[in-house]
């Protein structure tokens, strides 16, 4: 299971959540299942729509990535990896902070597109990136493979994610984290469609049962 540590009110909706190796859970209620639909949406924007959106200047405001970071704590010489990294907003950011990352998403497009950033932009030592393609319904780690795990704006996304996250559970070490942050359901500026969101209880249900 996944035990929640911390809550953050200064982001869209920000669990920190530690890796525990109880599994007697209370399965969560169910929820309706908008994931596909979220992936649809996504989908119909458009790469280069998506790039601007992810990469705008003003997307700091609200996403505040310096808290996201703090969350996450020392990541130095740790390996993480950013499910759902499109362009690598935090992917770079986390490699300047000093972690080994693997910028994974199931988009060929985004992989190819942090693939020709870092050909640019290589991050200083010792962090580094390194792109791993996912498919829909696994983290695509093997055991024990990760320190931290990094979920932004990507929770409401994930197709079956009981399997998924146990799956995820087993990629990460005894002692390792996962970091979701993700929309709040109350009308915001950015982000998806109201009935694409998640309550924070069920996401932290979905984790404690995991």
């Amino acid at each position: 299971m996944f035990r929640p540590t911390r809550s953050c009110s200064a982001l869209p909706a920000l669990l920190l959540t530690t890796l525990c190796s109880q599994a007697d859970a209370e399965p969560p209620s169910p929820a309706p299942s908008h994931h596909g639909a979220a992936n649809t949406h996504m989908k119909k924007m458009g790469f280069d729509t998506l790039v601007a959106r992810f990469e705008s200047a003003k997307r700091a405001a609200w996403q505040k990535p310096e808290a996201v970071l703090a969350a996450l704590g020392d990541i130095k010489g740790k390996t993480l990896i950013d499910i759902g990294s499109g362009t690598g907003y935090f992917s770079f950011r986390a490699a300047a902070a000093g972690a080994r990352v693997i910028a994974a998403d199931v988009d060929p497009q985004f992989q190819h597109y942090i693939e020709q950033r870092l050909a640019k932009e290589p991050p200083s030592a010792p962090g580094s990136i390194v792109t791993r393609q996912l498919a829909y319904d696994s983290p695509g780690l093997a055991k024990g493979e990760a320190d931290r795990a990094l979920m932004v704006d990507v929770f409401h996304h994930i197709e079956g994610r009981d399997a998924y996250l146990r799956k995820l559970r087993e990629g990460l070490k005894p002692d390792g984290q996962l970091l979701v942050v993700d929309f709040k359901k109350v009308p915001t500026p950015d982000g998806p469609p109201l009935e694409m969101r998640l309550e924070p209880k069920q996401i932290e249900q979905e984790l404690a049962a995991a």
